[in-house]
This record gives structure tokens, C-alpha cells and sequence, in this order.
């Protein structure tokens, strides 16, 4: 079953674009990768199925419902962390958060407590005596304390230190657990990398690659480094080879094809080192943004 539905999705400010047809589907109790640089339009999809805004053309549906018809429905059952968070300056955050969650047909107490203590959150503090990352806190507090069936992040990790950043995702993928779907919007592909079984990479206002995490990596490049003495001799004039450096006897380069190609170039030479290893998820995405 799928949880967000989106059609030929479009949003035009004026003239200026947001995004164009953009198009996938997110099923039930998947963690959904969406990144791009900023500016590809990410938040812009998000406001979409929030119905912040609304849509020049295309379609967007939620729970099997359209998400500007259904809006105030849908949102019961949706988590939302924005990249940026603004509050009540005056309010403690004890009220605010019983504030955000009278707003839901359930009891958010015991919950809101629970989360508090696992973000090392003081409830007793005002909002405007909190720094930015403690006011992010806070946004995730609000965004699940109500359990819900959807979370959607919008740049989550901004402003939360290392540790809290882990204890974050801890947290996310205890909800998932549970049953929660995840849509993960970010520019940081090494937390995509962690978190997601599969990502659609958008850039420009377009969608222009939809995979599964295993695919990209295992079946695309591979990152080899040979060091010898004679380096200058080893000569890789294959297909698929991109991106060549040579430093201090050891060459370094990106490979998309059979590796035993590679292997029989280098196996007819004096090898001090080798190695072949699957780069990083920035690395593969690198010639999209290009």
C-alpha cells in the first residue's frame, strides 16, 4: 500500500519555478529518502502535502486521500519537523507542547514526557531562554508526540550536536518500528545513507533518479586505489573509468563496469597496495548535481 501518492505534482510562484511533474510513491512503514541540493525544491513538495500551499497542477494524496481536499483529516495522522522551527517566545515549553497536542483526538501526556526525557528536553524552560538546538528538540517532541501514521522531516539534524543527532535517529527508527512511514527530506547524504531503503533524488524542481539504496551502491561505481612504484605504467583506458588522480606513486579513480577489467591491469604490475571499495553515497549522487 502506498502512504504518499504523487502525480505530476507542479508549483509555480509566478513565474519563478518551484517544481515541475514531479512524480513517486512512498509504501506503508518505508524510511523514503528525498534529497537534493538546496533549492531543488524538497520543502516546496513538503508544503504540498501539508496543503501550506497549493499546487499549480498534479496531484498529491496521502493515506489514499487528495492532500488540499482532505488536509485538516490527513494531518491528524502526520509528524511534521521543519528545517527551521519558530514559537511563542513568552510560553514554557511545558505549554506549548500540551498546546500542539489538544489539537489531537488522543491523550499526548505520558507521550510528550517520554520524548522529553529521551531529548534531554527541560519542560519547565521558557522558549525564548532555549538555544537553537534545544528549540529543535522541541520540534521533534511536537512532531511525534502524537504517535503518528506518517512522520515527514524537512532537514531534520540542523542545530542538534552529534550525540543528540544519534539519539534522533534512534528515535526515528524505533517510530518505524512501530509502524510509522518515514519521508526523510535532506542535503546531507551520509544520514540519507543510514536511515533509507530507497531515495529519489530531485534537482532543479525535477526528479531525476528513483533507487533502492543496495542498487546505487552495489551495481554502480566502485572507488579503486592502486599504489606501485611504477605508478605512471599502470594505464586504466577503460570504459567507466572517470575522475583519475595520480599522487606520489598511487593512483586513485572511479570504475562503473566489470571490475575484473581493472583487476587484470593491475595484476600484470608490482603492487605495493590495493584497494577497491564502494563509495559514499555523495560520491555516487556527485555527477547528478554536475
Amino acid at each position: 500500500m502506498s502512504i504518499i501518492e504523487v502525480e505530476k505534482l507542479t508549483k509555480y510562484y509566478g513565474k519563478s519555478r518551484g517544481i515541475v511533474d514531479v512524480s513517486f510513491n512512498v509504501e506503508e512503514g518505508e524510511i523514503f529518502g528525498f534529497i537534493g541540493p538546496n533549492g531543488a525544491g524538497k520543502s516546496t513538495t513538503i508544503r504540498l502535502f501539508l496543503s501550506l500551499i497549493y499546487p499549480s497542477s498534479g496531484k498529491a494524496r496521502i493515506f489514499g486521500k487528495d492532500c488540499i481536499e482532505f488536509g485538516p483529516e490527513i494531518r491528524q495522522e502526520i509528524g511534521y519537523l521543519p528545517s527551521e522551527v519558530f514559537y511563542y517566545e513568552g510560553m514554557k515549553v511545558i505549554d506549548l507542547l500540551k498546546y500542539s497536542g489538544s489539537f489531537y483526538k488522543k491523550d499526548t501526556t505520558r507521550r510528550m514526557h517520554e520524548l522529553a526525557e529521551i531529548m534531554e528536553l527541560d519542560l519547565k524552560r521558557r522558549i525564548d531562554d532555549l538555544s537553537y538546538g534545544n528549540k529543535k528538540k522541541v520540534g521533534i517532541v511536537q512532531g511525534l508526540l502524537h504517535q503518528p501514521k506518517l512522520i515527514i522531516l524537512d532537514e531534520p539534524t540542523s542545530g542538534l550536536d552529534p550525540l543528540m543527532q544519534q539519539k534522533f535517529f534512534n528515535l526515528i527508527r524505533e517510530e518505524n518500528k512501530r509502524g510509522a512511514t518515514v519521508f526523510f527530506s535532506s542535503h546531507i547524504l551520509g544520514e540519507v545513507q543510514k536511515m533509507c531503503s530507497r531515495v529519489a533524488v530531485i534537482k532543479e524542481g525535477s526528479i531525476i533518479k528513483i533507487e533502492e539504496i543496495k542498487t546505487l551502491r552495489n551495481e554502480h561505481y566502485k572507488k579503486v586505489m592502486v599504489t606501485a612504484e611504477n605508478s605512471d605504467q599502470l594505464q586504466f583506458d577503460l570504459e567507466g573509468v572517470t575522475n583519475v588522480e595520480r599522487d606520489n606513486g598511487t593512483v586513485r579513480f572511479f570504475f562503473k563496469g566489470d571490475i575484473n577489467q581493472v583487476t587484470r591491469i593491475i595484476s600484470a604490475h608490482d603492487v605495493a597496495d590495493l584497494t577497491i571499495e564502494e563509495p559514499t553515497l555523495e560520491e555516487i549522487f556527485m555527477h547528478y548535481y554536475e
